[in-house]
């Protein structure tokens, strides 16, 4: 008794003694910041199929100007309600469906075309597990530049997925491929054209490009829905397996904070703003009844969850973290 009555205050004193000279080493031991966060991807399963997110970077964007149907001062106190402000630092998100036989990639983010704080889904991609030649299939919803920027590479603009057949809408590669159509557009918006034909030129010419009419399969569990109003021919993505369900809405909505709970709200980049407008509401609407997980390019990374009905809006509802054991 007499041994365990010494021996518990020597402990305490030599814990002591430790933790003194710890606290006194940290100055010592000052580390520099990292500034850095881990590698952009999430996954998870969907039935016998693994989906995952892929981060393209952040960019941001001055949505109190660029929203429409709406006034900047709403557009402010929305994102305020979400602890926001313009810019919004907006994600831009790509999405790898491997269905066990099959590496398909749904868009391509921005390559070198939006500046440093974007183009880096290849690094994403490897540090996931995967190399670009993996991949054999690249599904585009649209061809604005954050979404096919990242189907080349390098001063030559090579193939960046070199054994892949990029897929999009019909509508939408007669609109963004057409010199005619070009020539038409305003000089502002010329730049859109430019990037789509330089991106999908080198798939065109190595006969890797195919294009589809609206609602088609594509590989079984995988099916393209069309969508049509941001752009001409707007594709979004439906995965399936053993029952599960994922809608990969491409650009079907903007920004988080403001359209769940106002879809009406619509943005300077669309094609047709009306159809747009439809289109969202149409798809809000199913996800919220079917219950099944939605994706979408500029949701905060990774960008995938489900809704639920909240007043005349809605709730985005973040899918929760899972660990997939190996």
């Amino acid at each position: 008794m007499l041994a365990t009555l010494v021996r518990a205050p020597l402990a305490r004193a030599v814990a002591a003694l430790l933790l003194g000279g710890l606290m006194a080493g940290a100055a010592w031991a000052e580390a520099p910041f990292a500034k850095g966060n881990a590698p952009g991807y999430q996954r998870l399963m969907l039935g016998a199929f693994e989906i995952t997110a892929l981060s393209d970077g952040t960019v941001p964007l001055p949505m109190d100007k660029l929203l429409t149907n709406t006034t900047p001062e709403q557009t402010r106190k929305a994102l305020a309600r979400s602890y926001l402000s313009s810019p919004v630092e907006t994600s831009v998100n790509a999405f790898l469906i491997n269905t066990g036989t099959k590496l398909v990639l749904v868009d391509t983010g921005a390559g070198g075309l939006f500046g440093p704080t974007l183009g880096k889904l290849g690094a994403s991609l490897r540090a996931a597990g995967y190399q670009p030649e993996q991949v054999d299939a690249v599904l585009i919803t649209h061809m604005h530049a954050d979404h096919v920027g990242g189907l080349i590479q390098g001063a030559d603009a090579a193939r960046a997925f070199p054994n892949a057949t990029v897929h999009a809408d019909q509508h939408e590669a007669d609109f963004w491929l057409s010199a005619a159509n070009m020539a038409k557009a305003p000089a502002a918006n010329q730049d859109f054209f430019k990037a789509a034909q330089a991106t999908l030129k080198p798939y065109v010419d190595a006969g890797r490009f195919k294009t589809f009419d609206g609602n088609t399969e594509l590989l079984p569990g995988v099916r393209a829905q069309a969508s049509r109003g941001h752009t001409a021919g707007h594709a979004t993505y439906v995965i399936e397996s053993q029952g599960q369900k994922l809608a990969l809405w491409g650009d079907l909505m903007h920004v988080a904070a403001v359209q769940f709970a106002n879809p009406a709200v619509t943005i300077q980049f669309d094609t047709d703003s009306q159809a747009a407008a439809v289109q969202r509401k149409q798809a809000f609407a199913d996800a919220a009844k079917g219950g099944y997980l939605v994706a979408a390019a500029h949701l905060p990374f990774p960008g995938i969850g489900r809704l639920r009905v909240d007043g005349k809006g809605y709730d985005f509802v973040p899918l929760n973290y899972s660990t997939i054991t190996p």
